[in-house]
């Protein structure tokens, strides 16, 4: 008799990307005509940066003969682009950051969700409320909480409420932690943390001999200079930290699949023992099991953006995603709506007039504007009476969307 793992039974019944999927089908289905505008899944929709296609299409051609052509490569990634990535965003940052230190993988969706793994099941869990659903599903899925409570909360989890009450700047945990889950630029409240905020959690986890799990997945569309790009740049970082990193927004990779994780080999933890063990080395192990490295070709179109050409094309279409940003932001404050984020990430977080509660406002966009956005709610329980719309879209669809909203009566 095989056994399931009853971990996956305590998830609400579906993903929330697919219900929105499943509820924007069936209008679809009723209203074959409808013209919908989708500002709701955070995909990209402007093409690759040139660089990375001529780099690629190099790639492709240097496999196609046997004296160029590549099988297997080094599981942690090639030293062309890890060492352009800790050149980049560490070495000429000030951060002292091995190449050991950095692993490729396939998004740091993967890595953000895969973590946990080289953790005990007894640690406890630390989330902003509302939070990126990998951070939470994977450790249910693991058996690190209790059930579903009535409340929408899990058991055996803290939760860090983020709100307009705390300015998106959550308390430290009242209690000890283990694991502490940060996303700076947030996902999905488009709000960041400043240098200050951030050192009172790096100075927590310290006292506490906790790890920070620290999705930076955002960071290359950071304008202002109080918000720190990387952890590392808050002393005392490099002892509790990892750090998730990505190509999918930077870049336009979210179909070609690359990120990359930061473990430096001063971060350690405990055994049952109380000897101490570093995660680099056990993150290696995993890695190197479970994983036998992203493409090459894919590698050689990441390691592209570091080239000047490369840094001009990314930043052009960063400015183009933020100008949309901008529109949505303040179409939505001339509407009269309460809305944050969308200066330093890509996402809007807005009010829900007259107390609609999230799925209500979702329905009302998609039935009486064809507009497609993220129920708060879907993030947390905390994220009850918000929406995220995402600047994503084409700028044409979202002067539309934005013009749609405008006219509509709440």
């Amino acid at each position: 008799m095989a056994y399931i793992n009853e971990n996956y039974l305590k998830l609400p019944g579906s993903y929330l990307f697919a219900e929105i999927a499943h509820r924007v089908s069936a209008y679809k289905k009723e209203n074959p005509s409808a013209d919908i505008i989708r500002l709701g899944i955070g995909d990209v929709t402007l093409p690759l940066p040139q660089v990375s296609i001529a780099a690629m299409q190099k790639a492709v051609e240097e496999m196609a003969h046997k004296e160029t052509f590549r099988g297997y490569g080094p599981e942690q990634g090639y030293p062309f682009l890890i060492e352009a990535i800790r050149k980049h965003n560490y070495t000429d940052r000030g951060i002292n950051i091995a190449d050991d230190e950095i692993f490729i993988s396939d998004g740091s969706k993967s890595d953000c969700g895969n973590i946990q793994e080289i953790f005990s099941d007894n640690n406890t869990v630390a989330i902003t409320d509302p939070v990126y659903p990998v951070y939470l599903d994977t450790n249910v899925m693991a058996g690190r909480t209790g059930s579903l409570m009535e409340d929408g909360h899990f058991e055996g989890v803290v939760y860090l409420a983020s709100n307009a009450e705390n300015n998106f700047s959550p308390a430290l945990p009242a209690k000890h932690v283990d694991m502490i889950y940060l996303c700076c630029p947030n996902n999905p409240t488009g709000t960041t943390l400043s240098k200050a905020e951030l050192k009172k959690w790096v100075d927590y986890a310290r006292e506490n001999d906790s790890i920070i799990l620290f999705d930076a997945a955002y960071a290359a569309y950071i304008s202002e200079p109080d918000v720190p790009r990387s952890i590392y740049e808050i002393e005392g970082a490099l002892d509790v930290a990892v750090e998730f990193r990505s190509f999918s927004k930077t870049a336009g990779f979210t179909g070609t699949r690359c990120g990359y994780t930061v473990i430096p080999k001063s971060v350690t933890a405990k055994a049952k023992d109380g000897s101490r063990h570093p995660l680099n080395a056990l993150w290696n192990r995993r890695h190197c099991t479970k994983f036998n490295g992203t493409a090459y070709i894919i590698q050689r179109g990441a390691a592209a953006i570091y080239t000047d050409e490369g840094q001009a094309q990314i930043k052009e279409n960063i400015s183009y995603y933020m100008e949309n940003a901008r529109i949505i932001r303040e179409g939505l404050k001339a509407a009269g709506l309460t809305a944050f984020g969308g200066i330093n990430a890509p996402y809007i977080w807005l009010k829900t007039p007259n107390g609609l509660k999230s799925w209500d406002f979702f329905d009302k966009l998609l039935y009486r504007g064809n507009i497609v956005g993220t129920p708060g709610v879907g993030f947390g329980p905390c994220g009850e009476g918000y929406f995220r719309l995402t600047a994503f879209g084409d700028r044409e669809s979202t002067e539309r969307a934005v013009e749609r909203i405008t006219k509509l009566t709440f």
